[in-house]
C-alpha cells in the first residue's frame, strides 16, 4: 500500500506559487512503519492555489505509477476538497459535457484534469480529504515545502 500526502498553495492568487508531495510505502508484512519515505516540490511564478493543488497530485502519482504493481492501492490524502471532490465526483459529468460546467463554461484547469483524469485510470486509487492545518505530520510536511518553495521564488 502506498500513502500519497499532497498540497499545493500561492501567495496571492493567482501569484508566485508552490506543490509539494510525501510518499510513505508500507510493507505488506508489517504495520510497524514505514518502508520508505520520498518526496518532492516544484513551483511556478504566476499561477494559482487549485492549479499547484493539481500539480501535487499529478506528481506525485507520476512518481508512483512505475513502481505500482498489479492491485496495489494508492491512498491520496489531500487538503484539497477541490482536488478529492473534483476527480471523485465532478470529472463524471464534466466528461460527458465534453469538459464544460453546469454553467456551460469551461472547466478551469482542464489540462490538469485531463492529465490527472488519465494517470489514476491506470491505479487503484482511494481518494482522502483530511483538514490542512490540523497537525497531520505528512499533510504538515508537505505545506512546510510548499511554502519554502514560494518563498525561494519571492
Amino acid at each position: 500500500m502506498i500513502h500519497v500526502y499532497t498540497d499545493g498553495g500561492c501567495s496571492g492568487n493567482p501569484g508566485p506559487g508552490g506543490w509539494a508531495y510525501v510518499i510513505i510505502r508500507n510493507s505488506a508484512q508489517s504495520a510497524a512503519g514505514p518502508l520508505s519515505q520520498a518526496e518532492n516540490c516544484g513551483s511556478e511564478i504566476s499561477t494559482t492555489n487549485n492549479r499547484m493543488e493539481l500539480k501535487a497530485v499529478i506528481a506525485a502519482l507520476e512518481a508512483v505509477s512505475p513502481e505500482v504493481s498489479g492491485a496495489e492501492e494508492v491512498i491520496v490524502h489531500t487538503d484539497s476538497q477541490y482536488v478529492q471532490k473534483g476527480i471523485t465526483e465532478w470529472i463524471h459529468t464534466w466528461k460527458r459535457n465534453a469538459w464544460r460546467t453546469s454553467d456551460k463554461k469551461p472547466v478551469k484547469n482542464q489540462d490538469l484534469w485531463m492529465q490527472l483524469d488519465a494517470l489514476a485510470a491506470g491505479l487503484s486509487v482511494t481518494w482522502v480529504w483530511v483538514k490542512g492545518h490540523a497537525g497531520h505530520e505528512y499533510n504538515e510536511r508537505c505545506d512546510f515545502l510548499v511554502k519554502k518553495t514560494i518563498a525561494s521564488l519571492q
